[in-house]
C-alpha cells in the first residue's frame, strides 16, 4: 500500500514543477497578477455607470414631472413658448402628445434643436477605440444590450413602449436608448394633466459617457505607470537574486565538473541576506570538500606506499624461498614472509577501521559515557591478558563520582586503548604509565603520560598524521601501522573533543597525550 505522505509530497511536486519556470519570469508573473487583480478595478466602473444612469433617470424623471406639471398650468396659446424654453435651457426634447395620441408639439421643431446625436464616422480614431473598449467591457460584464434610439415614421403615443406604461400606469416612466455614438439617450414619459395628454423628454446624457471614460483612462495610466514600475523593480530584484544564484551555479558547476583545481566560490560577503549566507556556506562546503578530497588522495597515496613495502618484502621472501636449499635460512625466509603478511593484515584492518569511522560515528547515537568507569575496565582487561607487558598502568581521578561524557562507549574505548598502546610502546622496561582524569569546567581531561623519550615540540602534531613513521628503537619493524593514533583524534573530534601531546605536568621525561571531551548535561 502506497504510503499517503509519499503520495501527497509526489502529487505536490506534480503541482509545482509544471515547467519550473525561472525565478525573474516568477516574480514578473506575481507582480503582474496583483497589478492585474488591480486592473480588475476597472470593472466597478460598470457600477459607477449605473449609479450615474441612476441619478439622472431620477433626474429625468423630476424634469419631466415639473415640466408636465408647467404645461398642464400654461393656457393652449403658450405652451409652444414654454417648450421651447425648457427645451433650450434644459437641453431637452421635449414631445407633447394630445389626448387622440398624436404629435401636438415638438421642441426641436418650434426651434434650433438643443442636441444633436454625433456622427461615429466624423469622430477621430480615439473615440472609435474607446467604443470598442465599452463593448469589450459590456460582453465581459454580461450587460444587457441597450436598444438603439430610433426616431419614429409617425410621431405617436403607440412609437413609444414608455409613454404606453406611463399613460396605462398614470406614472412617470423612464427608458434608456443607445444614441448613434452609443451615449445613453433617456426617455421620460409622463402624464400632463387629467385630459389624457402625455410628455415625452428626451436627453442625450454624453456626460455619462465621457465621465466613465475619463475615470477609466485615469486608472488606465495609473496603472500603465504601476506596471511599468512593477516590471523594473521586479526586474531589479530578479536580478539581485538571480545573477549572485547563477554565478554560484556557475562555481558549483566547475567543482563538480573538476577541470579547475582551485576554484574559488564567491562569499559575496557584502550581502548580508540569505543569498549571502547562502554563498559563504557553498564557499565553506567547496573549501571542506576540497580538504575532503586531498585526505582522500593523501590517504590513498600513503596506503599505496605503505602496502606496497611488505608486498616487495614478501614478494623477495617467496621468490628466494625456490632458489635456497639451506633449512634454517629457508625457515628465516619463510618467519620474513609471515611477518609481511601479518603486517599487511594489520595494515588492511586498521585502514578499514580509519576508512569507516567517520560514517559509522554520523550514525551513532551519543549517550552517555563514564569515562572512569571505561578507563578502569579497560586497564582490568589489558592486565588480564599481558597488553600492558612489563609497564604498571596506573589511573587516578580527583574527582569524586562518575565522569560522563557523551559518546559512543566502543569507539571511546579504543582512543584509550590507542592511547595507552603508544605510551607502551615508547615506555622502558618496569616504568610507569599514569592514566589521569580530572573535571575543567564543562569539560572532562584524559591524560596518558608515559616515562619514555617524550615527543619533541616540533613533532607533537606530526604523531598524529596517518602512517606517521616514527617508532622506539626498541620496536620491531612493523609492528603498529602507524595509525592507532590518527584514528583515535578522529574519534574525538567527532565527539566533538581533542586529542593534543603535550610535556607532562610534572615536569618529568616523557609524553602527555590529552584527551578532552565535553562533560554530559546530566554530570554538569
Amino acid at each position: 500500500m502506497a504510503d499517503p505522505e509519499t503520495t501527497t509530497g509526489k502529487a505536490r511536486a506534480r503541482l509545482f514543477s509544471w515547467r519550473r519556470p525561472s525565478l525573474t519570469v516568477r516574480i514578473l508573473v506575481l507582480n503582474v497578477i496583483a497589478l492585474g487583480l488591480m486592473a480588475g478595478s476597472m470593472f466597478y466602473l460598470d457600477s459607477y455607470r449605473n449609479q450615474l444612469l441612476n441619478e439622472r433617470f431620477r433626474l429625468a424623471r423630476g424634469e419631466a414631472e415639473i415640466a408636465a406639471d408647467g404645461l398642464a398650468e400654461t393656457p393652449i396659446a403658450g405652451r409652444a413658448a414654454l417648450l421651447q424654453r425648457i427645451g433650450t435651457e434644459q437641453k431637452l426634447r421635449l414631445r407633447l402628445y394630445d389626448s387622440r395620441g398624436q404629435l401636438a408639439a415638438d421642441s426641436f421643431a418650434l426651434g434650433p434643436p438643443s442636441f444633436v446625436f454625433i456622427d461615429p464616422a466624423s469622430e477621430p480614431w480615439y473615440q472609435q477605440a474607446a467604443r470598442i473598449l465599452d463593448r469589450g467591457m459590456n460582453w465581459i460584464l454580461g450587460t444587457a444590450p441597450i436598444p438603439s434610439y430610433r426616431d419614429p415614421p409617425r410621431e405617436e403615443i403607440a412609437a413609444w413602449p414608455e409613454l404606453g406604461a406611463a399613460l396605462a400606469t398614470g406614472s412617470t416612466v423612464v427608458a434608456q436608448r443607445a444614441a448613434p455614438d452609443e451615449t445613453p439617450v433617456i426617455n421620460a414619459a409622463t402624464p400632463v394633466g387629467v385630459r389624457g395628454e402625455m410628455l415625452l423628454a428626451t436627453r442625450n446624457a454624453t456626460d455619462i459617457t465621457q465621465s466613465v471614460r475619463d475615470a477609466r483612462q485615469t486608472l488606465a495610466i495609473v496603472l500603465a505607470v504601476t506596471l511599468l514600475i512593477s516590471i523594473q523593480l521586479s526586474l531589479f530584484l530578479a536580478r539581485t537574486i538571480v545573477q549572485p544564484l547563477r554565478t554560484l551555479v556557475r562555481a558549483a558547476i566547475r567543482v563538480r565538473s573538476g577541470r579547475e583545481r582551485e576554484v574559488v566560490v564567491p562569499r559575496l560577503p557584502e550581502r548580508g541576506d540569505e543569498i549571502g549566507l547562502l554563498a559563504r556556506a557553498i564557499s565553506d562546503m567547496t573549501t571542506a570538500l576540497r580538504q575532503k578530497i586531498d585526505s582522500v588522495e593523501t590517504f590513498a597515496a600513503d596506503v599505496a606506499h605503505e602496502i606496497k613495502n611488505p608486498l616487495a618484502s614478501l614478494r623477495s621472501a617467496l621468490e628466494s624461498l625456490g632458489k635456497i636449499e639451506d633449512p634454517q635460512l629457508r625457515s628465516e625466509l619463510r618467519a620474513i614472509a609471515a611477518h609481511d603478511v601479518q603486517r599487511i593484515d594489520r595494515l588492511v584492518t586498521e585502514i578499514a577501521e580509519a576508512s569507516r569511522i567517520d560514517a559509522e560515528l554520523s550514525r551513532t547515537q551519543f549517550v552517555p559515557v563514564d569515562l572512569l568507569g571505561l578507563a578502569r575496565a579497560l586497564i582490568a582487561a589489558r592486565d588480564e591478558r599481558g597488553a600492558n607487558g612489563d609497564c604498571r598502568v596506573r589511573i587516578t581521578a580527583p574527582n569524586a563520582g562518575p565522569l560522563e561524557v557523551p559518546g559512543d562507549a566502543a569507539r571511546l574505548e579504543r582512543v584509550i586503548e590507542n592511547l595507552l598502546d603508544n605510551a607502551i610502546s615508547f615506555s622502558p622496561p618496569g616504568s610507569a604509565v599514569t592514566v589521569e582524569l580530572a573535571r575543567l569546567d564543562e569539560r572532562i581531561e584524559l591524560c596518558v603520560s608515559d616515562e619514555g623519550p617524550g615527543i619533541p615540540a616540533e613533532a607533537r602534531e606530526q604523531v598524529f598524521e596517518r602512517f606517521h613513521s616514527l617508532r622506539p628503537p626498541s620496536e620491531e619493524f612493523g609492528s603498529h601501522s602507524g595509525l592507532g593514533l590518527a584514528i583515535a583524534r578522529t574519534i574525538a573530534e567527532a565527539h566533538e573533543g581533542t586529542l593534543s601531546a603535550r610535556d607532562r605536568s610534572d615536569g618529568k621525561p616523557g609524553a602527555c597525550l590529552v584527551l578532552d571531551l565535553p562533560a554530559s548535561e546530566v554530570d554538569a
